[in-house]
């Protein structure tokens, strides 16, 4: 199984931005009060970033008449943001910042009673791939170092996640299965957690998004290793694929906007022009260099067929991983 942005895109060819033939329904509706902006992620990872933002954008284009207000629920791999929006009593005011969590959450802990068909598409911000990364001091340099140093250590080997079966320990579990590693996992509540603590060497590597482990990279103290993505990434020119090593797998992050089941069509349409506007501004495609996220603009109807694809692909990727 494999996870590719050819995949994405392909999903969303031809598309334009969800916003313009809608935006003439939220014509006469304004939110009353503040807007929750539920982040489905514990602070500091790629999905907070990503939230406060956009919140950024909106609020220095007063793109709204009443202010985003962002609050991290990532208990439970998500699962505390998935029950909020599901059991949102203002519809209409209630907005997540969703990760693939978004899928891999409601199939492993299905006791939740959360499916995701039920809420509202607003808009696709974009997707962001995995990286390898280790810190400096490790002495390793590259992939195959990587490898022969997690083989010596015969279990001994420590990497962080944002929990079990979530993105980055899906990336983890394929990549231990395509080379036979015996790696220690140590669950975080964000990625950003996750980040800190390679900096100060609490565990010995990660797979965070580029955002994530951005600021360390830059100051030295991170090495990237291999990259999960199609091809070379454009910030990373010299960090070989696993499409490179042999295997044919990528895996991509999503950065969406959904809201709450039950929202009003004109609620949707106006959220749906407010961050149509946000993307296209010259702030967020700049953000879309700089943090090395493509873009995957759809409509509605291609977001739900989206989600059924990928709630499928990660259903296949789970029950691989527990095989």
């Amino acid at each position: 199984m494999k996870l590719t942005k050819r995949l994405f895109l392909g999903l969303a060819a031809g598309s334009a931005l969800a916003t313009l033939p809608l935006s003439a329904l939220a014509e006469g509706w304004q939110p009353r009060r503040p807007i929750d902006f539920t982040i489905m992620a514990g602070p500091g990872g790629g999905a907070d970033q990503i939230a406060r933002f956009v919140q950024s954008v909106a609020e220095a284009n007063d793109l709204t008449n009443r202010p985003l207000v962002p609050t991290n629920r990532g208990g439970g791999s998500g699962a505390e943001a998935l029950l909020h929006l599901k059991d949102a009593r203002d519809p209409d005011h209630t907005l997540m910042v969703t990760l693939n969590s978004f899928y891999t959450t409601p199939i492993r802990q299905e006791g939740l009673g959360v499916d995701i068909e039920a809420f509202t598409p607003i808009t696709m911000m974009g997707v962001d791939p995995f990286v390898l990364w280790v810190h400096k001091d490790s002495g390793i340099t590259t992939f195959e170092q990587f490898v022969e140093r997690v083989k010596e250590m015969d279990g001994g080997f420590v990497m962080g996640g944002t929990g079990s079966g979530q993105e980055d320990s899906i990336v983890i579990a394929y990549m231990a299965g395509a080379y036979d590693l015996k790696i220690k996992y140590i669950p975080y509540d964000g990625g950003g957690a996750v980040a800190k603590d390679l900096a100060g060497q609490q565990i010995m590597a990660t797979v965070n998004n580029p955002a994530e482990a951005k600021g360390f990279y830059e100051a030295g103290d991170f090495v990237p290793l291999l990259a999960f993505s199609d091809e070379r990434m454009e910030a990373y020119p010299d960090v070989p694929t696993m499409k490179e090593k042999g295997h044919d797998f990528s895996y991509y992050n999503q950065r969406a906007l959904v809201g709450a089941p039950g929202m009003s069509e004109e609620a949707a349409a106006y959220y749906r022009e407010v961050f149509g506007k946000v993307y296209e501004s010259d702030e967020w495609q700049k953000y879309l260099v700089s943090e090395s996220l493509s873009p995957l603009p759809m409509d509605e109807a291609q977001t739900r067929a989206y989600w059924a694809t990928q709630v499928q692909n990660h259903r296949d990727l789970l029950a691989k991983i527990a095989n």
